[in-house]
């Protein structure tokens, strides 16, 4: 398949891709295919150093679901003292990325408003409690998935989906259900994990983590809970939008004060 082909059949079907193009120097016009699995059509900018960089730093791009232009050496230098003493190469990395995700767990009345935000700001919504009453496309029609399952095969199965642009929000109460979020969660490459819950419950719920063999420091510090930054938020609606914000905040790294890191009531 040609380059064009194989571009035009991921970007159709949702697969991540970017082209990788000279735009300036020598090599003008040059294109380079860049797939995160697998072998895309044969392609390259000149040099095979050259390809092997560009390659590393296209992947990053596309991990971050960013595009932008790079400037190089010949033969892939990247140092400015390496590249002063060779004609520059401008590289534009056009990235195609499938949007982040939000994997929602429990059915409960704040997940339809936090399904709601997240359409809105471009997530795929999925939405998973065991509960078959609960979970239904009738009481979440703005989610893309709704699944009927308890967290751990839905991890286990899709797990290696999440990455450093994908989120997971776990809503529940419910041990039974949230401690298996919580180590499915922390098994992937979430960028973002938010549980629900107050000061004691999120307590309780590291002192079950830790019977259930999690208490890596590392691992828990992950764990946004409470969940969301501190606007006074009380409303499913409201609530919303302070995870939703915290999310954004965690992405950006910009400073923002989430509920974890202040002191006393949730609710003032």
């Amino acid at each position: 398949m040609s380059i064009s082909g194989e571009l035009a059949s991921r970007v159709r079907d949702g697969v991540p891709v970017a082209l990788a193009t000279v735009i300036a120097g020598p090599g003008v016009g040059a294109k380079l295919l860049v797939v995160p699995d697998g072998d895309p059509a044969p392609s390259s900018l000149g040099d095979p150093d050259l390809d092997r960089v560009v390659r590393r730093d296209a992947l990053a791009e596309l991990e971050a679901g960013r595009s932008g232009v790079r400037h190089y050496g010949t033969s892939g230098q990247t140092t400015p003292e390496d590249l002063a003493d060779t004609d520059i190469v401008t590289v534009f990395v056009e990235s195609w990325a499938p949007p982040p995700q939000m994997w929602i767990f429990g059915a409960v009345d704040f997940t339809a408003a936090l399904a709601r935000v997240a359409k809105i700001l471009g997530f795929r919504v999925l939405v998973c409690d065991a509960r078959e009453i609960f979970a239904t496309g009738r009481r979440f029609p703005m989610a893309d998935e709704v699944r009927v399952a308890w967290p751990g095969p839905v991890f286990a199965e899709r797990g290696a989906e999440l990455g450093s642009r994908d989120v997971v929000c776990i809503l529940t109460h419910d041990p039974k259900f949230d401690i298996p979020a919580v180590k499915g969660a922390l098994a992937t490459s979430a960028g973002y994990i938010g549980v629900m819950g107050s000061r004691r419950t999120h307590a309780h719920r590291l002192e079950r983590l830790a019977e259930a063999g999690v208490d890596d420091p590392a691992d828990l510090a992950r764990l946004m809970s409470p969940v969301g930054l501190d606007i006074g938020a009380r409303t499913p609606e409201e609530t919303a939008i302070s995870i939703c914000a915290e999310i954004i905040s965690a992405r950006t790294g910009r400073e923002a004060r989430p509920l974890r890191d202040t002191e006393g009531p949730i609710h003032r």
